[in-house]
Order: structure tokens, then sequence, then C-alpha cells
């Protein structure tokens, strides 16, 4: 099966580390091109390319000031990512407190072997 093209959604658009920098960076601020490309250290197509894919999926929106593209994070699509990923969250947090059961459980046995000796 023929794997989907990167601007279909966003689980495929964050799927390259580079975006999720982006994306990262934006959600401090808005930002120009040139800022995101020191920041990140590549070329300025590699990045304009990179928030293309972004702007596909409606992640980042742009908006001209004079001579400069401002871009800004819309976390409004990661939504799906979140509601996806609390599923496993839900799993994590059952596990975490098993856990924390048996090294409690653990904590108890070595206090009382302490308390014998």
């Amino acid at each position: 099966m023929a794997r989907a093209a990167t601007t279909t959604d966003a689980f495929n658009a964050v799927a390259e580390p580079r975006r999720r920098q982006i994306l990262d960076l934006l959600a401090a601020g808005e930002r120009p091109v040139n800022d995101l490309v020191d920041l990140l250290g590549l070329a300025q197509p590699q990045v304009s390319k990179h928030l293309r894919v972004l702007r596909e999926v409606d992640l980042v929106r742009v908006r001209d000031e004079g001579r400069h593209r401002m871009y800004r994070l819309n976390a409004e699509p990661l939504r799906t990512i979140h509601d996806w990923l609390s599923g496993y969250e839900r799993s994590w947090n059952t596990r975490f407190d098993l856990m924390d059961d048996v090294l409690d459980e653990l904590k108890k046995a070595e206090e009382a072997d302490d308390d014998h000796r």
C-alpha cells in the first residue's frame, strides 16, 4: 500500500522532525521565515518547503507584514493527534499506577526486613 502524501493530514506532516521543530518554535509565538531559518540552521528553501507542508494541513497560518511573511501556529489540527494519543495515555497511566503499587509493596517488604535485623 502506498504511503499517503505528507500533506494529507497532521499525522503525516508532523512525522518529519524538522516540521516538529518548526511547530515548537511557532508555539512560542509568531515568527518571520528568516527567524526560523536562523534558529533551525537550514537553508531558506528547505524551511519554506516545510512551512508549505504545514500550511497545507492548516498547522501553520501565514500573513504578510510589509516585506515579511509572518508564520504562526494553528494548533487545532493537532487535536486529532491528541485525541488519538489520549487512549495510550490512559494505558500508560494504568501501567504506572500498577508499577507504583509494586514499588510500594517492595518498599514495605524492605522496611519489614530492616525491622527484623
